[in-house]
């Protein structure tokens, strides 16, 4: 599969699989600010792309980790986690390519589109 160009609309994010995109050759910082502008809730600085999410409980949190950990496995790309009693961090990027890639904005459209966060 063609990689789409950047920046990829929301949409187009979620319906592709990071299985089928080359992620070998880092985004330029410029294509990566212009990808997290179809994700304004996430922040993209020094090669990573993070989000904190806010939970009720540690319940909710824990059903979010393991949701996030199911996409992570599905498309075989995997965020840094750190959570607690109502909190949720994640950072992406890709080691293999030195930073960020289209994968990582993958992974965060998918993990938005998992539901209303708290």
């Amino acid at each position: 599969m063609e990689t789409p160009q950047h920046p990829a609309d929301l949409e187009t994010l979620v319906s592709l699989d990071c299985a089928r995109i080359d992620g070998r050759q880092p985004l330029t910082p410029g294509q990566a600010a212009a990808q997290a502008r179809v994700l304004p809730a996430w922040t993209c600085a020094e090669g990573m792309l993070r989000r904190r999410f806010e939970w009720r409980d540690f319940h909710e949190t824990l059903a979010f980790v393991n949701a996030v950990a199911w996409v992570a496995h599905r498309q075989d790309h995997h965020p840094e986690v750190s959570f607690g009693y109502r909190h949720c961090e994640l950072a992406f990027t890709t080691h293999s390519a030195g930073g960020l890639t289209l994968k990582d904005f993958i992974c965060a459209a998918r993990i938005d589109a998992l539901g209303a966060h708290a």
